[in-house]
Formats: structure tokens, C-alpha cells, sequence
């Protein structure tokens, strides 16, 4: 008698499928939409824009793997010259800017609001929600671009980070706007998270001859 086939290894790591690499294109997609209205730009040359709300999201959805690898899919895009960015900028020569440090912010803080938002595969919950989005879509964006951005503009560090405080009301609400988003979706369509939070003792269906 034969079983169906495992639906997963022996160490519980899922396979990338179809619909998991269609879920990473959109969620790259909604940011760089989220990136056409534009931006404006303070002093340091870093330009404020709405995409790190879809930063967010992605990790909130998607999870900490998924949701950095649709911010490293549209990096790749980027780098090789497509205008996906605010204001339409592209290529490889933004990763030699300002903002440089703050893209890579985007892959490393969709991982940690993944991790925290869907601490140990559990549903997300309002608190753990807006802290994840805190800590990854703020704390740790901040974090790497702070000092890129200090590094090219050659401005110190700490008025590098004082003037980045300019950047942190309208996050605070992007942080809001994101954590109700998912709440709503945890609610109404908890498909939308799909695998994120899937038992942790799911039966490994293996061949029996």
C-alpha cells in the first residue's frame, strides 16, 4: 500500500511552490505601485516615500522568509535598471547612494517583522503585530541606513540620525495603517497568510510499501 508523497521534509521546511513565488512577485509588485506617487526628499538626499508601508506588509503576509526574499526580488529588478523605486529611480547606482543602506533595510526588516509577527508559526495578535512592524518597518531600516547614509553624505553620525527623526512620524503611521491591515486580514481572510502559521506538528505523510 503507498501513502501519498510527504507534503514536507523530515526537518518541517516547506518546498517553494507556484503560489508561494506568485505571492513574492505581488507583494515586490505593491511596492514598487506604492513607489509611483513619488517622493520628497529631505536634507541627506534620503526621499520619503509610502513603499515601506508594502515593506511592511510583506512581512506581516508573507513571512519572514517570503517576505524578504519579494524585497530581494525587487532589489534584483532595481539593480538591473528598472525604474521600480519612488520616483522612478533604477540601476545599480542607488545602491551607491544615500538611501543605499535603507533598501538593504527593507530585505533585513521584512525577515524581522516576519519572525516577530509569526513568532514560533502562531497567528498574528494585535500586540505582537505593531511590535514586529515597529521593530523591522522602523528600528531596523533605521538602522541600516543610518549609517550608509551618514558614510556617503560624510555628515556625522549623530546629525545623520537626528535628521532621519523627521522620517519617524510618518512611519509611526504607516505602522498603524499596516497593523490594522493585517488584524482585518487575520479576520476576515486568514488564506491571505497562507503556511504562516501552520500547525508545528503536522503529520509527515511518507511512503509505506
Amino acid at each position: 500500500m503507498t501513502n501519498p508523497r510527504p507534503l514536507s521534509n523530515r526537518s518541517g521546511r516547506r518546498r517553494l511552490d507556484a503560489t508561494d513565488l506568485a505571492r513574492v512577485a505581488v507583494f515586490a509588485a505593491i511596492v514598487a505601485v506604492l513607489g509611483l506617487p513619488g517622493a520628497f526628499t529631505l536634507a541627506g538626499g534620503v526621499p520619503i516615500t509610502v513603499q515601506t508601508l508594502g515593506v511592511m506588509l510583506a512581512g506581516a503576509i508573507l513571512g519572514p522568509w517570503l517576505g524578504a526574499l519579494s524585497m530581494t526580488v525587487l532589489m534584483a529588478l532595481v539593480a538591473i535598471g528598472l525604474p521600480l523605486l519612488a520616483g522612478g529611480r533604477g540601476g545599480i547606482g542607488v545602491f551607491f547612494g544615500p538611501s543605499a543602506g535603507y533598501l538593504l533595510g527593507w530585505i533585513l526588516g521584512a525577515l524581522v517583522i516576519g519572525l516577530i509577527v509569526h513568532a514560533g508559526g502562531r497567528k498574528p495578535v494585535l500586540w505582537r503585530t505593531l511590535v514586529g512592524l515597529l521593530t523591522g518597518g522602523i528600528l531596523v531600516v533605521y538602522a541600516a541606513g543610518i549609517p550608509v547614509q551618514s558614510l556617503v553624505t560624510r555628515l556625522p553620525l549623530g546629525e545623520t540620525a537626528l535628521m532621519s527623526l523627521a522620517f519617524v512620524p510618518g512611519d509611526l503611521v504607516k505602522a498603524v495603517i499596516a497593523t490594522f491591515i493585517v488584524m482585518t486580514l487575520a479576520r476576515a481572510y486568514p488564506r491571505a497568510f497562507r503556511r504562516t502559521w501552520a500547525p508545528k506538528t503536522a503529520p509527515v505523510l511518507e511512503q509505506v510499501q
